[in-house]
Order: C-alpha cells, then sequence, then structure tokens
C-alpha cells in the first residue's frame, strides 16, 4: 500500500482544500485575463465590474482555501473542514452568482450573491474560532 493509502482521514483531509485552492485561483486568473482582454468593450462599465469583483474575491478566497489546507496539515483538527467547506461553498455561490450576474445581465443572480457572502463570513469566522482553539 502507498504511503498516501496508509494516512488517517484526518491526516489526508488539508488535500482537498490544497486542491480546489489551486483550481479556484487558476479559475481566478483565466476569468481575470478573459474579463481585461475578451470582455472590454462587450460589457457595460457596470456589469465588467461586477466580473472583476467576482475575480478578485475568487481568488482572496481560492488563498483562504490554500491557507485552511496548509493549516490543517499543521495542525490536524477535524474543525478545519468546516471552515474548508464554508469558504468553497461561499466562493462558488458568490464568485458564480456575480459572473452570471455579470454575463446574463439577469438580476436574480444578484440576489444569490448574499448567501455566498454570508458563507465567507462564516468561513473565516471559523477559521478564527479553529485557531483559537486547537492550534
Amino acid at each position: 500500500m502507498g504511503g498516501y493509502a496508509r494516512l488517517t482521514v484526518l491526516q489526508r483531509m488539508h488535500r482537498p482544500f490544497l486542491v480546489a485552492g489551486s483550481l479556484l485561483a487558476l479559475i481566478a486568473v483565466a476569468a481575470g485575463a478573459f474579463g481585461a482582454h475578451g470582455l472590454q468593450g462587450a460589457l457595460t462599465p457596470e456589469r465588467l465590474d461586477t466580473f472583476e469583483t467576482a475575480t478578485r474575491y475568487q481568488m482572496y478566497h481560492a488563498l483562504g482555501l490554500l491557507f485552511v489546507g496548509l493549516a490543517a496539515a499543521r495542525w490536524p483538527a477535524r474543525s478545519w473542514a468546516g471552515a474548508g467547506l464554508l469558504l468553497l461553498f461561499g466562493t462558488l455561490v458568490f464568485a458564480g452568482s456575480l459572473y452570471a450576474l455579470a454575463l446574463s445581465g439577469i438580476g436574480v443572480f444578484g440576489a444569490i450573491a448574499p448567501i455566498g457572502g454570508a458563507s465567507l463570513i462564516g468561513g473565516w469566522l471559523w477559521v478564527t474560532l479553529v485557531v483559537l482553539r486547537d492550534t
């Protein structure tokens, strides 16, 4: 059996957050380039600003997921999973709804963004509590 298979679930839990953070960062860079070069002139300035906000927050929280993954590797505790899942969910909902709003102009997507934002706030609160309690 390989070394990875011998690790406990708790010891391996940091990997999904590192992978998710890396992929979200990669997508944020690609989306930023697309927004800067492909959408200039195709969207109104307001919708382009919304797209850029989505890209910016996606990158911030991709880095946050990388932090959670590294912290979970350094200080194994089950409680990191909750923080990472809230950050991942929040990023997908917040940035995703803003991308959809910017590209489609359909206002209902803007109403979904606060759900993601609340999840992001909850994720950072969870990180704070884990750091205070488990490290």
